[in-house]
């Protein structure tokens, strides 16, 4: 995305499970620009050492630490301005079968970056959410429900603090991303596996992602959520497009194996009670704060259409083949 460049020249930026899909894309990216420093903050050391050597860069600090621990966050947060917080529990049965352990992470270790972004008086924090958030039925989704309350608080105006966050639904190829899974059990001649035949998911490219938390850092004012517009498939189809691509064949066979602990059946990135706080620009949706305490709620709610990855558009197959070839994962 063009322009962000001024947004991150010469500035310190820290980024939060940084070792992750997201981390690693918005390394390459940024360092394409001109920020003066790039803090990595992560708890695997071995993914630290793995991806220090990958890039190789005078411009990477590689900070072991953890969300969890606020005495921790607010060292690193030192002398930040930007803060890009992507860490995280993300997978849906481990959460829900340890919510705890999701609520330290995505609120508690949430709630810790606010507090050190704030107290070091960071100029920007965007913070990753999912559309999981809305209308959760998982741990994983509330949990990232309660982050998105609790650093928009206030509308999101801290201190001299400008807090936002972003929503998108599944990164093709990212950590925990089905396209892995799909690939072994091809290379092995078994069938793929798909929950139901009538899910639906929204569709994003890591680079897509990493435009959308530009664009909020160069648009966010305080308090804002902003979503991407994305094609959205059924993963019938997204699972018959990528097997006839690699094996040639068409009717490659798949197995319904029933809805995981926590799973929907689609996805939904701005709720129908949101969208009258929801204004278009672009491509994007931009979720604006309450403005109040008191704030009514529009009397159009009831006439709004929730964005659902069942109510967008459907990408064909030649599209789906389209979006995994420009992620890698075809020819």
């Amino acid at each position: 995305m063009a322009g962000f460049e001024k947004s991150i020249d010469g500035k310190k930026v820290l980024v939060t499970g940084g070792t992750g899909s997201f981390g690693h894309q918005v390394t390459s990216m940024l360092l394409e620009h001109g920020p003066e420093e790039i803090i990595i903050f992560s708890r695997d050391e071995n993914k630290q050492h793995h991806m220090r050597s990958e890039y190789n860069s005078p411009k990477l600090k590689f900070v072991i630490g953890d969300v969890r621990d606020y005495e921790r966050v607010k060292e690193v947060t030192k002398n930040v301005d930007i803060i890009f917080h992507a860490a995280a529990l993300k997978h849906v049965p481990y959460c829900e079968f340890h919510p705890y352990e999701a609520f330290k992470t995505n609120v508690v270790g949430a709630h810790n970056v606010k507090r050190a972004a704030i107290e070091n008086d960071v100029q920007r924090l965007i913070a990753i959410s999912t559309d999981k958030a809305v209308k959760p039925v998982n741990a994983m989704g509330m949990s990232k429900a309660m982050q998105e309350k609790l650093l928009l608080n206030n509308n999101g105006k801290e201190s001299n603090t400008v807090i936002s966050c972003v929503r998108y639904g599944n990164v093709i190829g990212s950590r925990g991303s089905v396209m892995p899974l799909f690939e072994s059990k091809v290379k092995a001649g078994q069938p793929l596996p798909i929950t139901s035949a009538k899910m639906t998911r929204f569709m994003l490219t890591l680079p897509q992602a990493i435009n959308l938390v530009f664009y909020a850092l160069q648009n966010a004012n305080g308090g804002e959520i902003f979503v991407k517009k994305a094609p959205a498939c059924r993963m019938v189809d997204f699972a018959q497009a990528y097997a006839e691509a690699i094996t040639g064949k068409a009717g490659y066979p798949l197995e319904v194996v029933g809805v995981r602990p926590g799973e929907k059946i689609h996805e939904v990135l701005v709720a129908r009670e949101e969208m009258h706080r929801a204004k278009e620009a672009d491509d994007y949706f931009i979720i604006e704060p309450y403005k109040s305490f008191y704030t009514p709620v529009s009397e159009n709610t009831d006439n709004a259409e929730e964005y659902g990855s069942n109510t967008t558009v459907q990408m064909p197959k030649q599209d789906i083949l389209k979006l995994l070839k420009e992620t890698k994962w075809i020819d």
